[in-house]
């Protein structure tokens, strides 16, 4: 029997932090039907020989490792193709998404119709270096005036969507940051609920101010053409919904 839930983590080099945020999941998650699934993105720390060990104890748990760097996006559409569920979770593999918020994220689906495709995560009193959150608050600021999406922080990891909603998105690399955008782009409705998040238990970050900068730019201009081929509004508008989050939607394309 397939599960209801899918809990996908990319990861790289997050020995120390994965082990704690799987126990977390398996414990948050207890007596729901889920399998959580980890991409391991051509770690060199031993993060898999871990992933071994836990998968050895919890039957829901599945791991694969690349052997080559493919990158956060590529990890999580990996891990969605590999997925059951009809609803996919995503969370950053560092341990900065409490597992305690998943159920946050997954509760606008229980009442929800089916026009409804993602619920985005918006991080409060993010945990990051003073110089990381305003280079994600520029970031956000731009994104938004070219996009119109109307969400405030679409990096954030934590997420959770329609597997067969997000497997029909237009696919490039770097989509996580434009999750929002391009559900909208598809006529899905898209709620923003927030979440909190801590500071890293190990590791280092993948990304530094300035490489992300370079990589998204060139990404951002695509997703702004994407949204402008399609003929969708570029604002389809915005209600409030319910748990304390924000609602917006485009013109809903069933499937």
């Amino acid at each position: 029997m397939n599960p209801d839930i899918s809990i996908i983590i990319p990861a790289r080099d997050e020995v120390v932090a994965i082990g704690p945020l799987v126990e977390d999941i398996g414990r948050v998650l207890q007596g729901q039907s889920f399998e959580v699934i980890v991409i391991d993105d051509g770690s060199t720390d031993g993060t898999h020989h871990l992933l071994a060990k836990l998968a050895m104890t919890h039957d829901w748990l599945t791991w694969e490792r690349t052997e080559d760097v493919i990158g956060q996006s590529a990890s999580i559409r990996r891990g969605v193709r590999a997925a059951r569920g009809g609803i996919v979770v995503t969370l950053d593999g560092d341990g900065q998404n409490p597992a305690d918020q998943i159920p946050v994220v997954l509760a606008p689906f229980v009442n929800a119709t089916r026009a409804l495709g993602l619920v985005q995560g918006q991080r409060l009193a993010r945990q990051d270096t003073l110089a990381k959150r305003w280079a994600s608050r520029a970031a956000n600021m731009i994104r938004g005036g070219l996009l119109h999406d109307g969400v405030r922080d679409s990096g954030c990891g934590l997420k959770a969507f329609r597997r067969s909603a997000y497997l029909d998105l237009p696919w490039f690399d770097h989509i996580h940051r434009f999750m929002p955008a391009m559900m909208l782009r598809e006529g899905w409705e898209v709620q923003v609920v927030p979440v909190t998040h801590r500071e890293r238990v190990g590791g280092i970050s993948k990304y530094s101010n300035l490489a992300r900068a370079m990589a998204g730019i060139p990404d951002l201009l695509g997703a702004a053409w994407l949204i402008r081929r399609s003929g969708m509004p570029r604002h389809p508008g915005a209600g409030l919904a319910g748990q304390g989050g924000e609602l917006h939607s485009g013109a809903h394309r069933p499937t």
